[in-house]
């Protein structure tokens, strides 16, 4: 398998983004975030290559399986640049869609607690099929980690997870996924369906929610 583990894009902690009167936004939403720190263009080029990357690396049928509801954003534009990918040998995909809800965030503090939506006969199917799982962000690492505790214990022939973002945080467990869209610093981001207390997931941007957003939309 080709090794993707430092081919992604680094935003650096410095970064300020880019001011939001340079780019559209919702109206509601114009006093509740910092800034813009990936426009949504820029999101779209990322998964072209990330699609290219996973293509290249496919090993016959791909069942691609969203983690909801943060990933489905990134999962509908992945899928629509992958299906016209061709692998090593020249071939389009076979690909199957699949979808997970994970539940372990409330607000901006993981829970600790990690609930997984599969049924007993869905972790059955599983057996001997080639999954990507795919994330909208990889913050602390446990989430994903017990999620593929779970998911070996039913004998896939593989799994590989890609994740658009993956947040550079001392709270991280060390867990690196197989791709990455771009690294990212230690703020709470909304955007591109990345949620704050279900809010803000009809932002295009990726952007930093500031304190004002996060007192008015607090559960």
């Amino acid at each position: 398998m080709a090794d993707h583990k430092k081919n992604w894009v680094v935003i650096s902690d410095d970064d300020k983004g880019y001011p939001l009167n340079q780019f559209v936004i919702p109206s509601h939403y114009k006093d509740d975030v910092e800034n813009i720190l990936i426009p949504h263009g820029l999101i779209h080029d990322r998964i072209e290559r990330l699609a290219r990357d996973i293509a290249k690396d496919a090993e016959g049928e791909l069942t691609a399986c969203c983690i909801l509801k943060g990933g489905h954003q990134f999962f509908a534009d992945l899928m629509g640049k992958l299906k016209k990918c061709t692998n090593q040998a020249g071939h389009n995909l076979p690909l199957k869609l699949d979808f997970i809800k994970v539940k372990s965030y409330h607000n901006t503090a993981s829970t600790g607690q990690v609930s997984i939506s599969y049924t007993e006969a869905e972790l059955v199917a599983l057996k001997g099929k080639h999954l990507l799982l795919v994330e909208d962000i990889i913050d602390t690492g446990k989430t994903m980690v017990a999620l593929l505790a779970k998911l070996k214990e039913y004998e896939p022939a593989s799994v590989r997870v890609v994740s658009l973002l993956l947040k550079r945080t001392p709270l991280s467990n060390g867990y690196t996924p197989d791709y990455v869209g771009f690294e990212v610093p230690d703020h709470f981001l909304v955007g591109y369906a990345l949620d704050y207390a279900e809010t803000f997931r009809d932002l295009d941007h990726i952007c930093v929610i500031n304190e004002n957003g996060k007192a008015k939309y607090a559960e």
